[in-house]
């Protein structure tokens, strides 16, 4: 038999702990081996009971949860899975958290706590799975090159060259889920300002994308916002889905539209990168080109599939830069990956096959 997941709970509400606890411990699985009301003395007990996984929460006395986790991941890097409250504050210290190495997070209501954590119990113990499962020293070790990147004035400086005079028929859709944060972050860094339009679905719960949005915009090229229902979808900017809603494209005459509708699920996923693919397909068609990033399950491979067979070129992240293999190992063996590459590949053979297209049209011309 496997040995089971050992988890500790940090968390300063005893309420929490304890439901926290009972969740885990009904699971054949895993176990938790200890809970912490504070930092401190969760530092003491990841010392003697080196756990498996952790679950964090981010306001708590004696040391915030943000600070813990950064000395944690600098220290000790571990799977640490992040307990937030539903509050704009919450999302944007989660996205804080995502950064520093978190695998992922649970966002708990506001109001009743106890029936409220109790519905999300079978997230809980999934997330709790697929972060044990995780390579978190991916995660860290791409947040030191960072703090190390934005160190450098120079580096953090240099301008992205514009790519020139490429169709506005060309359209760039990106999926991810655990880990995929960070991913795209990494992608759309490096994209000029006159990048194609880009799409992405990141599975993330309502509330959060907002935040995300807003991180990513204050850092990229490219404006970055949620998508909205009916708006143009334009050049230079990256539309991400609302979480709880799924996202999609249309077209209205020359130009493409979001279609932000309150669907049902797909693959158990709203939004779900497989709507906003076979969409893609459907609508861009070999104007597409698809990023499938890291991430756990199979949503948006067969539809990933559906792009190639259209005539788009498609990019999956490989098992080595991913924190969670599983979407796009499925997208391989469904056929759907042109390239399989490193995450910090990725935008560069992407933004250099669009300045060859670039080239063979001003040649024409």
């Amino acid at each position: 038999m496997k040995p089971k997941i050992r988890v500790i709970v940090v968390d300063d509400s005893a309420l929490v702990r304890s439901l926290l606890a009972e969740i885990i411990n009904r699971q054949p699985d895993m176990e938790c081996i200890g809970t912490a009301n504070d930092p401190l003395i969760a530092r003491e007990m990841i010392r003697e009971r080196n756990p498996d996984v952790i679950t964090l929460d981010v306001e708590m006395p004696r040391m915030d949860g943000i600070d813990f986790l950064e000395r944690l991941m600098r220290l000790r890097p571990m799977p640490v899975l992040m307990v937030s409250t539903l509050t704009q504050r919450g999302a944007e210290v989660t996205i804080r958290a995502l950064e520093l190495g978190a695998v992922d997070f649970v966002a708990k209501p506001r109001v009743g706590l106890a029936s409220g954590i109790n519905a999300l119990a079978d997230e809980i113990v999934e997330k709790i799975r697929i972060a044990a499962a995780s390579h978190v020293h991916r995660l860290v070790a791409k947040a030191a090159a960072r703090a190390a990147a934005s160190a450098d004035a120079g580096a953090a400086a240099a301008p992205a060259q514009p790519l020139g005079r490429i169709s506005t028929e060309k359209l760039i859709a990106i999926g991810a889920s655990t880990g995929g944060t960070e991913a795209i972050k990494e992608v759309l860094l490096p994209m000029p300002a006159d990048a194609p339009a880009i799409v992405i679905t990141q599975h993330m719960p309502p509330g959060f994308t907002t935040s995300f949005a807003a991180r990513l915009d204050s850092l990229c090229r490219i404006g970055v916002k949620e998508a909205e229902n009916g708006e143009r979808i334009l050049p230079g900017h990256a539309y991400i889905a609302p979480g709880g809603m799924q996202f999609r494209i249309a077209r209205s005459g020359a130009n493409y539209v979001a279609v932000v509708e309150d669907a049902p699920p797909v693959n158990r996923h709203k939004p779900s990168v497989e709507v906003l693919f076979k969409s893609v397909a459907a609508v861009a068609g070999r104007n597409a080109y698809g990023i499938m990033l890291t991430g756990m399950g199979n949503d948006g491979a067969a539809a990933m599939r559906e792009m190639k067979d259209a005539g788009a070129t498609n990019y999956v992240q490989d098992e080595a830069t991913c924190v969670v293999f599983g979407m796009p190992r499925e997208a391989i063996a469904h056929g759907a990956a042109d390239e399989v590459l490193p995450l910090q590949q990725i935008t560069p053979a992407l933004l250099a096959r669009l300045r060859s297209s670039t080239d063979r049209l001003h040649h024409r011309i």
